[in-house]
């Protein structure tokens, strides 16, 4: 059994906009570790319950209610904060997506320790979507940064809503691509994961959450 670190953000909230993780990208990859027998923890910058994008539990997004019932059923509701964490108790840690990831992970200064830790001791480097947003500021001791020169994907500008790029802190997929080898996929295409070493892999979008959760279980089946 291994045990995976699933990261979501705490939340973020001004006078015009609220978001926090997505929903999918947590609960398809948890559904088929959990399924093959690994461990999933939770934590956020804040710990306990952290702010969900509610747009990812729409009929839009969920149509047939299964991640909305597994957040009902408050399966989410208690992360660990990141201060807290020691990294040397994991094998994967996987940053979830969503919007928040853009302002409260990517530059969290706990959360680039477990990663450098995890990289360093053999351990797998996750991210999905917006999870991405770390990768783009995290530097090893040696002042390089960890996915220079990798193959990376993560969100691109063209799938991102009408109007909210220009909100955002920054593009991700701008940040990614100024560091890395980035590869948005084929666009028509659903589900694109990418792995830039056998250490780190990242995912495009939501709808590659599942394809994530295939990945992993085959990676750490692999390392048996």
């Amino acid at each position: 059994m291994a045990k995976v670190l699933a990261v979501l953000s705490s939340g973020y909230k001004d006078d015009h906009y609220e978001t926090g993780w997505w929903a999918e990208e947590l609960f398809a990859p948890m559904l088929a570790l959990e399924e093959a027998g690994h461990q999933v923890d939770l934590a956020s910058p804040l710990g306990g319950k952290p702010v969900l994008d509610k747009v990812s539990i729409s009929e839009q997004y969920d149509p047939s209610g299964e991640y909305k019932k597994i957040y009902d059923s408050g399966k989410a509701d208690h992360t660990m904060k990141l201060s807290n964490i020691d990294p040397a108790h994991y094998d994967v840690v996987l940053v979830v997506g969503g919007h928040g990831a853009m302002y409260d992970l990517a530059e969290d200064e706990d959360l680039h320790r477990i990663l450098n830790f995890l990289y360093d001791n053999g351990g797998i480097v996750a991210a999905e979507c917006h999870g991405p947003a770390p990768l783009a500021f995290l530097k090893r001791d040696n002042g390089e940064y960890l996915i220079a020169g990798k193959k990376v994907t993560g969100f691109p500008d063209a799938m991102e809503p009408e109007g909210l790029l220009e909100n955002l802190p920054f593009s991700l997929e701008q940040e990614l691509s100024r560091i890395a080898k980035y590869d948005r996929g084929d666009l028509e295409k659903t589900g694109h994961v990418v792995w830039g070493d056998e250490q780190l892999v990242t995912a495009r979008d939501p709808f590659s959450s599942e394809l994530m959760g295939v990945e992993l279980v085959k990676a750490l089946e692999n390392r048996k």
